[in-house]
């Protein structure tokens, strides 16, 4: 007697076609932007997106990851460091113009001044994975730990792109 008591004092409604789809279109959007971010990091106010390297063939001992950094904070960073366990050695380098030739050379970090956006891509500053263990292969993810002066530590993953990709493709 008593459940038929709690009816009659709280009924239950039915959803109705409308309340429905409006959750289903609102799930359905948390999950399409939860997808476009999925290869974004965040460690205080510095976010990394779209971390990838490219493919090696068998045989090769280098690679470079590619990636943007954000400084939505206040204060100058600096990346400082990084390292991987798929590599004997990662340091953070350059490649820029020096009398009309091309070189590439290890940085001791990056500047990450408040508001700037600091694009690693092919061509220009990259972090360097050297003495690899194994070959990159296009749909792997690598492990990469980033060391920044005042945010700390973030961990990624960079994904693994096709051979000779330009820019990140996931």
């Amino acid at each position: 007697m008593r459940l038929l008591e709690c009816r009659a004092i709280m009924p239950i409604k039915k959803i109705t076609p409308m309340p429905r789809a409006i959750g289903f279109a609102m799930l359905s959007v948390m999950l399409v932007s939860g997808a476009a971010f999925a290869d974004d990091y965040q460690v205080r106010m510095l976010r990394v997106s779209n971390p990838f390297a490219r493919a090696t063939p068998p045989g090769a001992k280098v690679a470079g990851a590619f990636m943007t950094i954000k400084n939505q904070g206040t204060e100058t960073d600096r990346l400082v460091s990084a390292s991987s366990p798929v590599a004997g050695l990662v340091e953070i380098h350059e490649m820029a113009m020096d009398g009309g030739m091309m070189k590439m050379r290890a940085l001791k970090g990056i500047d990450l001044k408040p508001g700037a956006t600091v694009e690693l891509q092919p061509g220009g500053y990259h972090v360097m994975l050297e003495d690899l263990k194994q070959p990159l292969k296009q749909g792997d993810q690598v492990p990469v730990k980033l060391t920044f002066e005042k945010a700390g530590v973030l961990d990624i993953k960079v994904n693994v792109e096709r051979m000779g990709a330009a820019a990140h493709t996931h």
